[in-house]
């Protein structure tokens, strides 16, 4: 990328240095909601955010073709801005210069500007994102801001733009005038340079080309892993921190009898339960720490960060026989079914980090504050346990919550003084919630609770999931097609392919909790859809976008995992799960073709494809079949069936013969294996079965070791 951005930097040098990592300064002030004298037309959309900038004096558009004509007509450059509605710097641009009257004069007069809900189209988000990480040396985030020609094509980018000059660099008026002035003295020289980053873009997003996969893949993988792992603070790398769920997953899988990789397994999840990152009065994930030491996060709650990292405790609490991580699990899961779950059953998007004008107010205390709940005694053991003191380890002397030195006994001690404070931060005021159900995250979610249903033996989690599968096949699927979610109606643009990847999993995930062929046929369904409408027919693997969705700059196929799954890993494990099932070998050649694609990439860049890593690994390691015979409702059949949701099986396939119509049609997996006068249970690995069991504990010992 260095010579495209040599090139690039040619007539903006000066502006160039706007994107440079200049120190971010929190705004010492915040100033009250400014009175609404103005409407644009964000008004008329259903994103929150868009609808916070629906007020803004800059005269915003939607993406859309409206936009770019006015651009063409008026031979202006576009001015693209990205975000969602849980963002803080996103929040503080739009305070310090879309709410600026004299910066959006600047900004009125001589661009056309879009504001897009990054959530609402990832598409775009995506492409963009890649032109500003191109020219940033990497770097990128949100809010992302962008200058496009009239075709859409970038030719200078960055993301958050303070309000005034400082450092030696120019404040974002400043650089509004300066790209306006070259855009009419050289529009030829920024036309070129967009010309030239579209290309790049096109290209960045094609895969290496077909090769063979093999299973020295793994422990390469593994080994890769773990020669980044934080050995002092668990985890990968330094600050800001991301919970790892999805190499915590790869690794719980592959390496369980590598005693490093179990290490690390365990170091990253106890760090993470016990640092501030986890909300330890409501439960929940906070987004990121901005420390190493998962001390003092980035306060803001994502139903998909929250999805991953319950059901990967639910996971680890079964494979390494850990009560603390059930623990943890449950106390997720409650909360999201708590506090961001619709009524309608779906679940919503977000919380903010921000509330009463300050990043975190909800979430922190201060040693008085805690006495005023709970007392003076019950004060101080509460503040000694989880490290709150005077002076505070956030802003204006509080504390974020957290357990320096873990302790059960005192962790049950805590519990109902932990009650009490919850109650009690109930009435504050809460940070903003983003309502939007997504159906790529509640997929998801769905995931997790099926999963976590079976693992932690708890029915409630496995009937919210099928409450939520259910609004969306009810109010999320148009004509056959899955649509992107919903917000006081179905959103207007079609699914993607995590859409449709994450949805099709969390239905066969619901599929083997309830053992109903309903959600089976519509993971099928989906399937087959997902290879109609995104797969590349002539290279194979699958576009992030349809055949008939928008046509964009570039149209590009993403293996990387970022805060949720890779849209290509998760449909060609769904793939892979499905081929097993239905005997469709089909799919499994569609599958290998597509990681085969990408090995290049796999091999030098593990940490950042954890989960084609375990579709490669589905693919290549012996998978664990298990059938279980009888009739639902009947405790023999309910005891075996439970027995194979509890277990930790790794590749595992789970199919339930119950004598229902064409269950075995559906099911080749299910030939011979009808109910008879007990329940049975068969488990097959690879091409060998054994005979089969009546009993729970031997189910449980085959399953064991398999």
């Amino acid at each position: 990328m260095k010579p495209l951005r040599a090139a690039l930097a040619v007539t903006l040098a000066a502006a160039m240095s706007a994107c440079d990592s200049a120190p971010r300064p929190d705004p010492a002030a915040r100033p009250e909601e400014p009175p609404v004298r103005h409407t644009n037309r964000l008004a008329r959309e259903k994103s929150p955010y868009l609808l916070q900038h629906a007020h803004n004096p800059v005269d915003w558009y939607p993406w859309g073709e409206e936009a770019f004509a006015k651009a063409k007509a008026e031979n202006k450059p576009v001015f693209l801005s990205v975000g969602y509605s849980t963002c803080h710097w996103c929040h503080v641009m739009e305070r310090e210069s879309f709410e600026n009257e004299e910066t959006a004069k600047i900004l009125n007069a001589g661009f056309v500007c879009i504001k897009v809900d990054r959530e609402e189209r990832p598409d775009v988000d995506e492409i963009y994102m890649e032109a500003v990480q191109a020219m940033n040396s990497g770097g990128g985030g949100w809010p992302m801001s962008v200058f496009l020609t009239p075709d859409g094509k970038p030719f200078f980018a960055g993301t958050y733009f303070p309000p005034e000059d400082r450092y030696g660099r120019p404040g974002f008026p400043t650089l509004l005038e300066r790209i306006a002035k070259v855009w009419r003295e050289q529009r030829g020289e920024l036309e070129k340079q967009g010309e030239q980053l579209a290309q790049f873009l096109s290209n960045a997003g094609r895969p290496d080309g077909p090769t063979e996969l093999d299973a020295a893949l793994l422990p390469g993988a593994v080994d890769q892993m773990l020669a980044r792992v934080d050995p002092r603070s668990g985890g990968f790398g330094t600050a800001p921190k991301f919970p790892p769920s999805m190499a915590l997953g790869f690794l719980l899988r592959e390496a369980p009898d590598n005693a490093a990789a179990m290490k690390a397994v365990t170091q990253a999840l106890d760090a993470m339960a016990r640092g501030g990152i986890y909300d330890q009065v409501g439960g929940g994930f906070a987004r990121y720490s901005t420390d190493q030491r998962w001390l003092v996060p980035h306060f803001e709650k994502m139903l998909y960060d929250n999805a991953q990292l319950a059901r990967i405790y639910a996971e680890a609490s079964v494979a390494l026989g850990n009560s603390y991580y059930e623990r943890i699990s449950r106390e997720v899961l409650d909360y999201v079914l708590r506090e961001m779950t619709a009524p309608e059953g779906a679940f919503w998007s977000a919380t903010d980090a921000d509330s009463e004008g300050e990043e975190g107010r909800f979430f922190v205390w201060t040693p008085d504050e805690i006495a005023a709940v709970l007392g003076k005694e019950d004060a101080s053991a509460f503040c000694a346990y989880f490290g709150v003191t005077p002076g505070g380890n956030f802003e204006n002397g509080t504390t974020v919550l957290s357990v320096p030195a873990y302790d059960e006994a005192k962790e049950r001690a805590m519990a109902p003084l932990k009650a009490r404070l919850y109650e009690a931060r109930r009435k504050r005021i809460p940070p903003h919630l983003d309502d939007k159900i997504l159906v790529c995250w509640n997929g998801l979610m769905i995931s997790a609770l099926a999963v976590a249903s079976g693992h932690l033996g708890e029915p409630r989690y496995r009937d919210a999931a099928e409450k939520a599968a259910r609004f969306l096949m009810t109010h999320c699927v148009k004509d056959g097609r899955l649509l992107r979610g919903w917000r006081q109606g179905p959103l207007a643009v079609t699914g993607f392919l995590d859409d449709y990847a994450l949805f099709s999993a969390a239905l066969l995930d619901l599929h083997e909790a309830t053992g109903r062929l309903e959600y089976l046929r519509e993971a099928r369904r989906l399937a087959a859809e997902t290879v109609r409408l995104f797969e590349d027919p002539q290279d194979g693997a699958f576009f992030t976008t349809a055949t008939d969705q928008e046509k964009l700059i570039a149209r590009r196929k993403d293996p990387y995992d970022g805060a949720v799954p890779s849209g290509i890993s998760t449909a060609c494990m769904t793939l892979l799960r499905l081929a097993d099932l239905t005997d469709d070998a089909a799919l499994r050649r569609k599958a290998e073709r597509a990681m085969g694609l990408f090995r290049d990439r796999l091999e030098s860049a593990a940490l950042a494809q954890p989960e084609m890593l375990k579709a490669v690994a589905f693919l290549l390691r012996d998978r664990v079949e298990v059938v279980v015979s009888g009739a639902p409702g009947e405790p023999g059949f309910e005891a075996l069936a439970a027995t194979a949701r509890r277990a930790w099986v790794p590749r595992r396939v789970l199919a339930f013969a119950t004598g229902a119509a064409d269950e075995a049609k559906d099911i080749p997996l299910l030939y011979g294996r009808e109910p008879a006068a007990r329940a049975r249970a068969w488990v097959c690995v690879g091409e060998t079965c054994g005979l089969p069991v009546d009993s729970p504990a031997d189910l449980e010992a085959r399953l064991r070791r398999p």
